[in-house]
């Protein structure tokens, strides 16, 4: 690849990604874009720009070979190889986040996960012990990490992402509600739950509003 994917691009492989794993799971070997429609949401159109992007992977009226295309898209990503990465929060959502990455998430190897906390020092989750944040920079060094996940309290997270920075992390999966000052080669995504939760709840007002409407 000679340039770099838009944004929008990359963040609908993961999903294609997802559905070639279950299709492979089913024992289906050729799959069309229609199908991949039908399975994602995107249309059809959109699902073949978006490989086109990266080259000629399926075959006009027959389809996608799902397995090759699996291939494909692994490398394009980078998960043909277990990408190392770092958890900076041992509370009840960075530690459900570090043993999903253990356990189910074979794309990812977590090199350590790290708290404030002195009660938390020691803490196991699986076959990996909670350490003091003293410890990350030598962690991340000698795995060579560069992706981290961040959990923690919204005043902590800037010192927290600089600190990162600072030893080497350039993607940072940022769980904590704030917005987050980087240099522009670093890479952050934001997931605020609690923003998703209420904006979910909007839908069911609207409904019950509706629902209020029409009955009178």
């Amino acid at each position: 690849m000679t340039k770099r994917a838009p944004k929008s691009i990359v963040k609908r492989l993961p999903i294609y990604l997802r559905v070639l794993d279950g299709l492979i799971s089913r024992e289906v070997e050729i799959v069309s874009s229609r199908v991949l429609s039908e399975e994602t949401g995107f249309t059809a159109e959109q699902i073949r720009k978006d490989f086109a992007y990266f080259g000629a992977f399926g075959t006009r009226g027959t389809g996608y070979n799902t397995e090759y295309l699996r291939s494909k898209l692994l490398r394009i990503i980078g998960l043909d190889r277990q990408t190392k990465l770092v958890v900076v929060g041992a509370g009840l959502l960075g530690k459900a986040l570090t043993r999903y990455n253990m356990l189910k998430n074979p794309y990812v190897d977590v090199a350590g996960i790290f708290d404030a906390n002195p009660a938390e020092a020691g803490s196991e989750i699986g076959s990996l012990k909670i350490r003091p944040m003293k410890d990350m920079p030598a962690v991340i060094k000698e795995q060579q990490v560069k992706v981290a996940m961040i959990s923690v309290p919204a005043e902590s997270a800037q010192q927290v992402v600089n600190d990162l920075v600072d030893n080497g992390i350039t993607a940072i999966l940022n769980f904590a509600p704030t917005k987050l000052k980087v240099p522009q080669n670093i890479h952050v995504h934001n997931a605020d739950l609690t923003n998703e939760l209420q904006s979910l709840i909007y839908y069911v007002i609207e409904d019950k509003e509706e629902l209020r409407s029409n009955s009178k």
